[in-house]
């Protein structure tokens, strides 16, 4: 699907969508379970695939208006009948790849091309030096993956600088371990307020870890048993960072977004980046809203070491800048769904910004968008932030592969247009 934006205002009030990634962990926490409700769960692309590795290892999901009812595998994940096709998502790969290490069998991972291109490489390292049996099937540290036969180690030595996805698998897997794990993190921690989240889900969820002087320990033989049976996912600040974008960039007055609680999610930090430019905003954290008005924004340096999904957001404000962005400390987020940096410098270029790249920085020149043809790269977070881009640009933009954001954001295109934005679609 091609989506056309033409330039225009916004105006109003907008809900967050539930976060992806409290919504991912909490569904698994749920299998890990014997069972609980998850409220307010985002329905989404990965978020389904997430809950089918769930019903693979003898779990059961069942969407009701209100909450997904899940009917755990108690800790004891059985070997899967099939592949596990994690479509294109990233965290339910690396997140179930911690659970099928604990199969008295085999369990194979695969995805799209897109997920079979990320590096799975660490992870199974550690499953590896764990007793677990964790391969690559290409030799390449890539998916598909055949992992199982059970951990039988506690100490594990793994980088923290490529994904911490890869603390949460086993921080995950190791709380029903009989004996624990302690993971010593060879490298500084990238995007660690991800492992935050983590950690909040798993106290919630009754699970007990901790951070350590080497890394983290997470002790054995551990229920998962949420109080009352429930868990609710708060909202998600990646997507809050699009229409905080628009209010900034596009707003006719003012924009309002609700279900912004504060939570651990580190892409929070766009509050204070978009103040930081300049921008007329305030956020009321007991009441979930934050208020932006219609700003002019000046170009700021912004450290993306524990955000890396707000590059895309950044790189578009910046664009509409005065001034220049410089995005740092960003060669994790290579990584994603597609090469995030090389993305964002090819697509805003085309839209007639000067940006230029360097393998761990991002440098945007503020100045006119032009409307053009843009390409999404199958990535919901590419895709939303160039519709942003496009509200402001001078002409109509056309994103190709729109369809991808209903991996995060579903509904996203429908709330641009009840907020006024003028969106065709083909």
């Amino acid at each position: 699907m091609d989506v056309t934006i033409t330039p225009s205002r916004v105006r109003g009030t907008a809900s967050a969508p539930p976060s992806k990634s409290y919504t991912h962990r909490a569904i698994l926490a749920a299998g890990y379970a014997t069972g609980a409700r998850v409220y307010d769960a985002l329905d989404s692309a990965d978020t389904r695939a997430t809950a089918r590795a769930v019903e693979a290892f003898g779990g059961e999901v069942t969407r009701e208006e209100a909450y997904l009812t899940v009917a755990g595998f108690g800790g004891h994940p059985e070997t899967p009948d099939d592949v596990i096709d994690c479509a294109n998502s990233g965290t339910t790969m690396r997140l179930t790849t911690g659970a099928a290490a604990l199969v008295d069998g085999l369990a194979v991972l695969t995805g799209d091309d897109s997920l079979r291109s990320r590096p799975q490489g660490p992870l199974l390292g550690a499953l590896d030096e764990l007793g677990a049996r964790a391969e690559s099937t290409r030799g390449n540290g890539q998916a598909p993956l055949v992992v199982g036969e059970g951990i039988t180690g506690t100490d594990v030595a793994i980088p923290g600088d490529v994904s911490s996805q890869y603390i949460t698998a086993l921080l995950m897997a190791g709380a029903v371990t009989s004996e624990g794990l302690d993971i010593e993190l060879t490298t500084e921690l990238k995007s660690a307020p991800y492992v935050d989240i983590t950690l909040e889900v798993l106290a919630d969820f009754g699970v007990e870890a901790e951070r350590t002087a080497e890394g983290f320990h997470v002790p054995g033989g551990q229920r998962y048993d949420p109080e009352d049976g429930e868990y609710r996912v708060p909202g998600d600040f990646s997507s809050i960072s699009y229409l905080l974008a628009m209010g900034a960039l596009a707003s006719e007055d003012s924009l309002t977004v609700t279900g912004a609680q504060p939570s651990a999610q580190g892409d929070s930090a766009i509050v204070d980046v978009l103040d930081r430019m300049g921008a007329d905003i305030e956020w009321d954290r007991d009441a979930g809203e934050i208020q932006i008005a219609n700003s002019e924004l000046s170009g700021v340096e912004v450290d993306v070491g524990d955000t890396p999904d707000l590059l895309p957001t950044i790189a578009t404000l910046g664009a509409a800048a005065e001034g220049t962005t410089t995005i740092t400390n960003c060669e994790h987020v290579r990584y994603k769904e597609t090469d995030r940096v090389s993305a964002m410098a090819s697509e805003l270029g085309k839209m007639g910004i000067d940006v230029e790249e360097a393998q761990d920085t991002l440098t945007v020149h503020g100045g006119d968008l032009r409307g053009a043809t843009v390409e999404g790269y199958d990535d919901h977070r590419i895709i939303m932030s160039l519709a942003v881009a496009g509200l402001v640009a001078d002409g109509e933009t056309t994103i190709e592969g729109a369809e991808h954001v209903d991996v995060s954001f579903p509904d996203f295109f429908e709330v641009c247009y009840e907020l006024g934005a003028t969106v065709s679609r083909e």
